[in-house]
């Protein structure tokens, strides 16, 4: 890198007030310079962004700029560029004109600030806040859903063959070693007269999943990959699914919980907590206990009497139901969790902690083998 290239990332570094002592050296670090002060002059208050007169050829505004920053900088730096416009600086006009939110990055990061913005949402801007959410939950679905779905299937049984013909249940060795007294030495090829495929373990007898989701404003991250869970879950035939979410109130989803989307668009983050009541509410959908899941995904930070919370947790786990307490379902598996609460229902005998989608696909896979 040359003295002149260091000198400019310096200089966009310290930015404007350093332009005396570090004059920037290309026509392209100048365009970046703009770029970066439209947003961070907002760190001294200044609200004339917009109006301010210069001697570029035109005025900056949100699109312009976000033309610029997507233009110059690497896509990791738009990124959190686009990011801190709308957490630090809260530039919603990112979300509120479709044009801009047209040109967004898809992705998590993004669909966790619609969520917490979309009640500003209307008409255009709406509709494409929904296609946004939908291409994230898309690719989000199709990472999880092969793990998630081979824990709940069941595993290949290489001992047995079945008369269903799926490449996923290809049994590659078998098929080649019966088929050898077919093969053609002067073309060099095998004729495969028969292919066979491997049986799986038993299909299950339908189980009630019920799946209920803390939509407090920590839990976005979450709420995202509970409604993907879920909707993978509605999709399964020998799984009968309930999705809840609940703040202070609580609300059913199973009508929708197979179309994600709907899922998301219809949470609210942000509010306080009251896990006891849903918690009350999971337990009027219990039918038959021993066939029952209920896997709640929380911080477990109780905004009500936590009392209330140990009761109704022990009587779900005396009826014989199964209760998991999850605090995270991201595939970092950060946790963040009440860990006082955590202790007691783990004493109490729930399952508690922070799970990939695939391991929690292997915990539900165990409980129903």
């Amino acid at each position: 890198m040359t003295e002149g290239a260091i000198l400019n990332r310096w200089r966009l570094v310290l930015g404007e007030p350093a332009q005396g002592s570090i004059p920037l050296q290309d026509g392209i670090s100048i365009e970046m310079d703009q770029a970066l002060d439209f947003l961070y002059s907002r760190e001294a208050g200044d609200d004339e962004y917009q109006e301010q007169g210069g001697s570029g050829s035109s005025k900056m505004t949100v699109p312009v700029w976000l033309r610029k920053v997507r233009k110059l900088f690497p896509h990791q730096t738009a990124q959190v560029l686009e990011r801190h416009a709308l957490d630090r600086y809260q530039m919603t006009e990112l979300l509120t004109d479709p044009e801009i939110l047209e040109r967004m990055e898809p992705n998590q990061a993004l669909l966790e600030t619609i969520l917490s913005l979309k009640s500003q949402m209307t008409g255009p801007v709406l509709a494409v806040a929904r296609r946004i959410a939908a291409k994230v939950a898309e690719e989000l679905t199709k990472k999880m859903q092969q793990d998630f779905r081979r824990s709940l299937l069941g595993r290949i049984r290489r001992d047995i063959s079945s008369p269903v013909a799926s490449m996923r249940n290809l049994d590659i060795q078998k098929t080649i070693r019966r088929n050898l007294k077919h093969y053609d030495p002067e073309e060099k090829r095998l004729v495969l007269e028969k292919v066979y495929f491997s049986g799986r373990v038993k299909r299950f007898n339908t189980w009630r999943i019920v799946m209920a989701v803390d939509e407090s404003g920590s839990m976005a991250d979450a709420v995202i990959h509970s409604a993907v869970m879920a909707g993978i879950f509605a999709r399964m035939p020998m799984v009968d699914s309930r999705l809840v979410i609940f703040d202070t109130q609580v609300v059913d989803l199973s009508e929708v919980a197979q179309d994600p989307v709907e899922t998301l668009m219809s949470v609210q983050l942000g509010g306080g907590t009251d896990i006891a009541k849903a918690m009350n509410y999971c337990q009027s959908l219990i039918v038959n206990p021993h066939r029952t899941i209920v896997v709640l995904v929380s911080d477990l930070c109780e905004g009500g009497p936590v009392a209330s919370l140990y009761k109704v947790c022990g009587e779900i786990l005396e009826s014989g139901a199964k209760l998991a307490a999850l605090t995270a379902l991201d595939r970092n598996a950060n946790p963040f969790y009440n860990r006082a609460v955590a202790g007691t229902l783990a004493k109490m005998g729930a399952f508690v902690g922070a799970l990939t989608p695939e391991q929690l696909g292997d915990y539900i896979g165990n409980i129903m083998q």
